[in-house]
């Protein structure tokens, strides 16, 4: 045939079967940045944001910075592609405006840190447990399970509240009456 379509329909050409066999021995199906595995079909904006402290902003701000295409698939990327995008993220406070940072001022240190992965959850513990310590408001407002930046507690917030009917007791003094 002249369109290049194989003279079977049921078959593939050749050529196509060698590049599908090739994409599979350099195909990564699962890759680990961060000690966060990522499914590799994913594309790199995609994926980035399953690591813990990454959003959507954060990973377009990494992938400009380490000049790779937002919609390459991860799986596709060499390993060296790999090591690049990690020292990213990982160093992501040096190279990021400090607005776009989640951890302004920090405590002990006082400088603009982004933090990621399982030290985002241990430092917003300890920032909770600091702040139950010395009694402040936020602290006091966290040990009472309380809404903690100025809601309404009124009428939202109700879960976990037990409803249900209580019965009168009799007036004090008189005993019971039966029926009979």
């Amino acid at each position: 045939m002249k369109d290049g379509s194989p003279e079977n329909p049921g078959e593939a050409p050749e050529e196509k079967k060698k590049d599908a066999s090739s994409k599979d021995e350099d195909f990564k199906f699962i890759v680990r940045i961060v000690n966060t595995d990522i499914d590799g079909e994913k594309s790199l904006l995609v994926g980035l944001t399953n690591i813990r402290g990454i959003g959507l902003r954060s990973a377009q701000a990494i992938s400009k910075l380490v000049e790779i295409d937002p919609k390459i698939k991860l799986g596709t990327l060499d390993d060296d592609s790999i090591a690049n995008i990690e020292e990213h993220v990982t160093g992501f406070s040096e190279h990021a405006p400090e607005w776009m940072v989640n951890r302004k001022r920090d405590w002990e240190t006082g400088d603009d840190l982004h933090i990621v992965d399982v030290d985002l959850e241990l430092t917003n513990r300890d920032d909770i447990n600091r702040m139950k310590m010395i009694r402040c408001y936020r602290g006091v407002r966290h040990e009472q399970g309380q809404k903690v930046r100025g809601q309404r507690t009124k009428a939202n917030g109700r879960t976990g509240l037990q409803m249900g009917v209580i019965r009168k007791k009799g007036v004090p003094g008189q005993a019971p009456t039966t029926k009979g």
